[in-house]
Formats: C-alpha cells, sequence, structure tokens
C-alpha cells in the first residue's frame, strides 16, 4: 500500500454542517457511551460527503467530538483509500478499475479518455470540477470495463461512453449510472438466458410455512 498523506494545503478550520451533526449524533448513539469512538468510521465519511475530501482541521474536530486522541482518527483516515486526502472535483471524481479483467476488456482507453481531458491522474483539474483516478478492483469484472464515479458504478464503457460522461457532467446533468449495453446487474449482453421464468422472482414459487405447536416454523 502506498504511504497516504494529508494535503499541504489545508483550510484554516472545519465546522460540522447542521445536517452532518445530525447525522453523526445518531451514528454515535448507537454504541454505549464509552464506546462511541465506534463511529469514527462513518462520521469521517459523512465529513467527506459535506465537504468532498476530510481535511486535517476535520480529522481534529472528529476526534474533538468522539473523545479520540487525533492520531488515531488520522489513522483511520489514511488507512482506508475511500477518504479523499485531497480536494476532489466538484462535479464528479471518477475511479477508473485498473485490475486485470477491466485492462483486458479496454481500461487504458478509459484512463487515456480521462487523461486527455481532465489531465494528470489524482489531480485536480483546472477549473475544479474534475478528478480521476486508477483504482483496484471494484468487483464488477463482469462488466468490464468500470468505473465508480461520485457514488456510483458505470459499466461497460468505451472511451466514447467515457467522453460522453465527462460532457454530461461538464453541462450539469446526472448521467444514469450502470451498463451502456443495457444489460441488468451482471446477465449476459443481449439478456438472460437461463432462470427466465418470472415466477421464479415474484415470491409465488415460495411454499407456504406453517408453525407446529410449541415449535420453530417450518416449510410445509
Amino acid at each position: 500500500m502506498s504511504v497516504r498523506r494529508l494535503a499541504k494545503e489545508q483550510p484554516a478550520s472545519f465546522a460540522f454542517s447542521k445536517a452532518t451533526k445530525t447525522k453523526a449524533d445518531w451514528w454515535i448513539a448507537k454504541y454505549p457511551e464509552n464506546r462511541r469512538q465506534s463511529a469514527v468510521i462513518p462520521i469521517l465519511w459523512l465529513v467527506q460527503k459535506q465537504e468532498g475530501w476530510v481535511s486535517e482541521p476535520a480529522i481534529r474536530a472528529i476526534g474533538e467530538l468522539l473523545g479520540m486522541p487525533y492520531i488515531r482518527v488520522l489513522e483511520v483516515a489514511t488507512f482506508y483509500t475511500m477518504f479523499m486526502l485531497e480536494p476532489v472535483g466538484s462535479a464528479a471524481l471518477i475511479q477508473v478499475c485498473g485490475t486485470t479483467p477491466c485492462m483486458l476488456r479496454g481500461a487504458g482507453d478509459l484512463m487515456k479518455v480521462c487523461k486527455d481531458r481532465i489531465g494528470p491522474r489524482d489531480t485536480l483539474s483546472a477549473d475544479g470540477r474534475f478528478t480521476w483516478q486508477e483504482v483496484e478492483c471494484l468487483g464488477a469484472c463482469a462488466n468490464a470495463p468500470m468505473a465508480q464515479i461520485n457514488d456510483y458504478y458505470f459499466e461497460d464503457l468505451t472511451a466514447e461512453t467515457m467522453g460522453q460522461i465527462i460532457d454530461d457532467f461538464a453541462a450539469g446533468k446526472k448521467p444514469k449510472p450502470g451498463s451502456r449495453v443495457g444489460r441488468a446487474s451482471s446477465e449476459p449482453e443481449g439478456g438472460a438466458l437461463t432462470l427466465t421464468d418470472p415466477k421464479l422472482y415474484d415470491g409465488s414459487a415460495a411454499k407456504p410455512i406453517r408453525k407446529l405447536p410449541n415449535s420453530d416454523p417450518v416449510v410445509a
């Protein structure tokens, strides 16, 4: 794992928004008072959703909120790659999968589009609206090549569709996530070939459950 460090330029301060603080308190309430530090990961995530990234003042604020030493919150933030330690694009954070299945299916072409249109990877674009990264397996190998953009998966991509997605975000649109060849989930291109009967999924084939006296429920 590469060394992850905080950004060289940091804001002067951080403050929880009202909505973020409300959600943070909700998470803290899930744990006993002497275990409130267990909420550190969800609260780091809430802060990232508020700011777009996790700054040094935010880490200190989380430590104060949870009664944790600053270094303990820093350890968590730097360990998990889902936490961005530098500012990212306000319109889109594009994470292109670079693991073998995606590479064999054209991930290199997607990265070239990102580099040409946005700039070097792991670097905020000149207009501050885009960042792109190469990441390891995102678990959608059957729909390769793919990328996670902000919170959603975009699958079965080509250089052309990646370019269109970037154009859409640049225009303030919200491109629909999912497959770009129309498949549902990870079914074969062109549609499923087996287990196609709708009754398999609507519950009609399930057997009723009856309860015997003084026993657990059993399938009839």
